[in-house]
């Protein structure tokens, strides 16, 4: 029942059958550490490593086991750490760009939903939120915005606005972590097991908000900062929780400098819209700042188009 609970499925018994036929056990990745990774078995829950092989034949480190994946295990035969053979198919990988490194780096696998938290006391950032929007959609997970602690007094009326201007159509839930308010809302995305991954900043809320939702205190938690609402990375390393009602939880890091990994990626992918729109100006090479018959201006002139979502439109085609 245990790997059930994580996500199990029948077509994950269908991918592991070739494993099974060679004596391997099915497992997920539950902790990643420096030296080693901890799996949870149909039993229990095993330290790992991978094998030799394994690592040589990985083309990067994405293609390496991560937190979230099912794996083929061979268990231990004493008391030294099992062996990972190979990684089922994921049917989803949150990759960033490394942090000050050109390499990709995996930051989840196998999630179902990502909740992307920001909290109102500093924290809230449009663009940054257009980010992690874009490393969402690469993943294959389906985002829904969390924006925590709306017990602060100087909430603004047009929050949701301002999101639906640049996110329309995703779920949004306005929440306080610390008192539960809000939090009930979001146990309908764990129905049927399903994973949910937590980002955003440190400070945001997010290991509270993984304890609220777990209904027990798992993850440590710091008061933020007084002077920048900023938190002191109170998650150090990717956990896999599993909650007692089903469904399990991955707490992320803070990550502050975050960059899409996609070399190919365009800002006309992130801006669909405006390129609709730019393709009914008077002049094809239109830079929509004074040139004549400018559709997108219109657009924004008119309130068709938001301006706060034209601004970072623009700010990408500069950089």
């Amino acid at each position: 029942m245990m790997l059930q609970s994580l996500g199990w499925n029948d077509q994950r018994t269908r991918d592991f059958l070739p494993y099974a036929a060679d004596g391997l056990t099915p497992g997920r990745v539950v902790a990643e550490h420096r030296t080693h990774f901890q799996v949870a078995t149909e039993l229990a829950e095993l330290p790992a490593t991978i094998t030799g092989r394994f690592r040589n034949e990985a083309a990067q480190r994405t293609d390496l086991p991560g937190v979230g994946d099912f794996v083929a295990l061979r268990p231990s035969t004493g008391d030294g750490p099992g062996l990972i053979e190979a990684i089922l198919p994921r049917t989803s990988a949150f990759v960033r760009k490394a942090a000050g490194e050109t390499r990709p780096q995996l930051v989840a696998a196998n999630v179902d939903f990502v909740f992307i938290v920001m909290a109102l006391d500093g924290d809230f950032n449009l663009e940054r939120l257009q980010r992690y929007l874009a490393l969402v959609a690469e993943s294959r997970s389906v985002p829904v915005i969390v924006i925590n602690k709306a017990d602060i007094p100087h909430v603004t009326d047009d929050i949701r606005g301002q999101i639906g201007n640049i996110a329309p159509g995703v779920p949004l839930h306005i929440v306080s972590a610390r008192n539960s308010s809000g939090l009930v809302d979001l146990a309908q995305y764990f129905d049927g097991n399903r994973t949910i991954a937590l980002v955003g900043s440190s400070g945001a809320g997010k290991s509270t908000m993984t304890n609220q939702l777990l209904g027990q205190d798992l993850q440590a938690t710091q008061e933020v900062r007084s002077h920048d609402s900023r938190g002191r990375h109170t998650t150090t390393h990717r956990h896999l929780f599993i909650r007692p009602h089903g469904g399990a939880i991955i707490d992320t890091p803070g990550m502050r400098g975050l960059e899409v990994w996609e070399p190919t990626r365009t800002v006309e992918a992130d801006f669909e819209d405006i390129e609709v729109l730019a393709a009914q100006c008077r002049f094809r090479n239109c830079r929509h700042d004074t040139e004549p018959a400018c559709a997108v201006r219109a657009a924004v002139a008119s309130g068709a188009l938001d301006a706060d979502r034209f601004a970072l439109f623009t700010k990408r085609a500069q950089t």
